[in-house]
C-alpha cells in the first residue's frame, strides 16, 4: 500500500509523516485491498483556531472512499480522518459480503 501526503502551503514534520503513516497502516485491517492512501494537509486562513484541514482519500480495489476534517491539530483532523473512514471500509466490507 502507497501512502502519499501533500502538505500545502507548509512543510510537515517528520513526526507529523510518521504518524499519518501509522494511521494509514492500520486502515489495512478493514479492507485487505487498498492500493493507495492519500493525504492532503492545510493550513486554512485566517489563521485561528481549528484551522487545520486534512483530507484522506482511500484508494481501493474498484472503490474509493474520502473522509475531511478540520480541527486544531493536524493529529487529530487525521484521527477523525482515519476513524470515520474505518467506517466506511467496514461498511462497504459488510455489504460485500452480504452479496
Amino acid at each position: 500500500m502507497e501512502v502519499r501526503i501533500q502538505s500545502i502551503h507548509f512543510d510537515a514534520s517528520d513526526k507529523l509523516e510518521a504518524f499519518i503513516q501509522k494511521k494509514a497502516e492500520k486502515l489495512e485491517k478493514f479492507c485487505d485491498n487498498i492500493m493507495k492512501v492519500e493525504v492532503s494537509l492545510k493550513v486554512v486562513k485566517p489563521e485561528t483556531a481549528m484551522n487545520k484541514e486534512a483530507g484522506v482519500r482511500v484508494l481501493a480495489l474498484n472503490s474509493e472512499f474520502y473522509a475531511e476534517k478540520i480541527s486544531d491539530t493536524f493529529e487529530e483532523s487525521i484521527d477523525v480522518c482515519m476513524e470515520a473512514l474505518s467506517k466506511q471500509l467496514l461498511k462497504a466490507k459488510e455489504k460485500l459480503q452480504g452479496k
